[in-house]
């Protein structure tokens, strides 16, 4: 499943902090993806402002080992000169917030990207979706009568140009990818062309087919090669009418009707563009309710919104055992299973099938049986700190993995801040990520976001661990800028422990849920209790006194005085 949201902000050195914007994120993607540049990037010369490149001078590193070090962990003779202190495989939202902090922390780094800069999220996921995802929610705002209406508004027949809307994604994605690879030059990274092989410890070759290969040497290696849709057996996609969300971003045709297969954010994102723009959809769910992933709670009042009004119908607890694709004059045929029995169940025709059965990491191809370590289900495993395991169970020294490839967490920021963790380590800080701080978000229309434990897994936690949870909700009915807006439909949730005020998941469904979870997910990684975020005073009327209103519900023990547990990297 997919998702983009911002990821946790980083405190950057002096050099790159200004007093506006100096954090600035979208994806995971740093300000420079942007086009923005930080202060220390310009020199006022007279009256005139002027570009420069400001960075520290590079020599190769050299490296002295005592005696006792003199052949590797893995049998081979260690370097003492590198080409580079750090060289990353893949150039994706990962790769990229590696590279930056990287080159902040003083270390030369090089990238190797086989494909397009960008990787996933800037090409095929969080970037384009995100544009079509914008067209589709002034459509849907444009479209209601009643809404437009209650605000005063008369407005024609709403009406959209296809291509145009193709062509607003397109450009997004090209201007970001553009402005993140100008962002890795300008700040002295090197961009290797060709795909990376790690051929032996602190050693990668990279080339083009058909053309030579390039061996680099590096003090440590970063695997940051992302993932592709995951295609289940028996369903042929011909990129056409049977297509992935790769193929559906570039929004070749508008079908009448379409089934989607898998309803998590992936699937729940494209039925809410689909829809806008006319189309019928049948959602095709293994599990026996739609919205497997989120809490269940927001998941059953979601649907009851972003599902039922629309011309949306739904086939659960069914496995899509074989797709065809259109051809000859015939729809496209949808076979569908028990999902626990497999005895056949029903036949669908439908104009087109979305597959959004999750994504598959990319690993084959990047010659870790060179280095002894096998994946598992095509995932590279690592330790807490993103330290790649070999089969034998030790850890690869200077090996890191971060983002889809080590399925931890197979978001774009959530790859950005694991690639910025590795990097605090190879410069001398330690630092473990509380993954259960970083937020997700789900961008239809209204947003779905979270962060932390579902209720069911937070009463699971509870009653392994021996203490109580309680829950507090409020609605956006309450909340007078929702109601100015005329979109008072939604919900939050925050469930915490009575005992000692401690956050244990937030759910936000609403105006805005993407944006305003970030408060909450900020307060779970700095270890914020209820008791003290409950005085911070937001301003009024705005959208973030949900949360105000949330944390003001909530009822600690005045006695509490067990200090929380440490963050646990999961």
């Amino acid at each position: 499943m997919q998702a983009s949201v911002s990821p946790l902000s980083t405190p950057l050195p002096p050099q790159f902090t200004t007093r506006s914007n100096s954090n600035l994120r979208l994806c995971g993607l740093r300000k420079e993806a942007f086009g923005f540049r930080s202060v220390s990037q310009f020199q006022n010369r007279g009256s005139h402002w002027t570009s420069v490149v400001s960075r520290k001078p590079r020599r190769r590193r050299q490296l002295v080992f005592s005696a006792s070090a003199t052949v590797a962990d893995n049998g081979s003779v260690p370097l003492t000169t590198f080409d580079y202190d750090l060289v990353i495989i893949g150039a994706g939202v990962g790769g990229h917030g590696a590279a930056l902090h990287a080159v902040e922390k003083g270390l030369k780094t090089a990238i190797i990207e086989g494909d397009i800069m960008g990787g996933t999220c800037v090409n095929r996921g969080c970037v384009p979706s995100k544009a079509l995802l914008a067209v589709s929610g002034r459509m849907r705002e444009l479209q209601d009568e009643h809404h437009m209406k209650a605000l005063g508004l008369q407005i024609a027949a709403a009406a959209y140009d296809r291509q145009a809307v193709a062509d607003h994604a397109n450009n997004l994605a090209s201007k970001i990818r553009g402005n993140l690879t100008n962002s890795l030059k300008a700040l002295g990274v090197d961009i290797l062309t060709g795909f990376g092989t790690i051929v032996g410890p602190q050693k990668v070759k990279y080339g083009k087919v058909g053309l030579s290969d390039n061996v680099v040497t590096a003090k440590d290696i970063i695997i940051a090669t992302g993932s592709v849709p995951f295609v289940p057996k028996g369903i042929e996609v011909d990129g056409k009418t049977v297509i992935t969300s790769d193929h559906a971003l570039k929004l070749e045709f508008i079908p009448d009707w379409i089934a989607i297969v898998g309803s998590g954010y992936i699937g729940l994102e494209f039925s809410d563009v689909y829809t806008a723009l006319g189309s019928e959809v049948t959602f095709i769910e293994a599990l026996d309710q739609l919205m497997p992933g989120f809490d269940p709670e927001i998941g059953k009042l979601a649907q009851r919104v972003l599902i039922n009004p629309r011309k949306i119908d739904y086939h659960t607890g069914v496995f899509a055992s074989k797709i065809t694709p259109a051809k000859d004059g015939k729809p496209v045929i949808i076979e569908l299973i028990d999902a626990k029995t497999k005895e056949p169940k029903d036949t669908v025709e439908v104009d087109a099938a979305l597959i959004a059965t999750g994504r598959a990491p990319f690993t084959k191809g990047l010659g870790l049986e060179n280095i002894n370590v096998e994946t598992q289900r095509g995932f590279v495993p690592v330790d807490e700190r993103m330290r790649v395991i070999d089969a034998d169970g030790n850890l690869v020294p200077h090996l890191y993995c971060i983002g889809d490839a080590n399925g931890k967490l197979m978001l774009a920021h959530a790859a950005s801040a694991q690639g910025i963790s590795v990097v605090e380590q190879l410069t001398g800080k330690d630092h473990v990520l509380n993954h259960l701080s970083i937020p997700a978000a789900c961008f239809t229309h209204p947003e779905i976001s979270m962060v932390g434990l579902t209720e069911p897994q937070a009463r699971e936690k509870a009653e392994r661990e021996g203490f109580e949870i309680s829950i507090a909700k409020t609605s956006f009915k309450a909340n007078t800028k929702a109601l100015a807006e005329n979109e008072g439909e939604g919900l939050a949730k925050l469930i915490y422990r009575p005992d000692n005020g401690e956050i244990l998941g937030v759910h936000i469904f609403g105006m805005h849920a993407a944006d305003l979870i970030h408060e909450a997910s900020n307060a779970i990684a700095l270890g914020t209790r209820v008791q003290d975020i409950k005085f911070a005073v937001h301003a009024h009327p705005t959208l973030s006194e949900v949360l105000d209103e949330l944390y003001k519900l909530a009822k600690v023990n005045p006695h509490a005085t067990k200090p929380l547990n440490e963050p646990v990297a999961v």
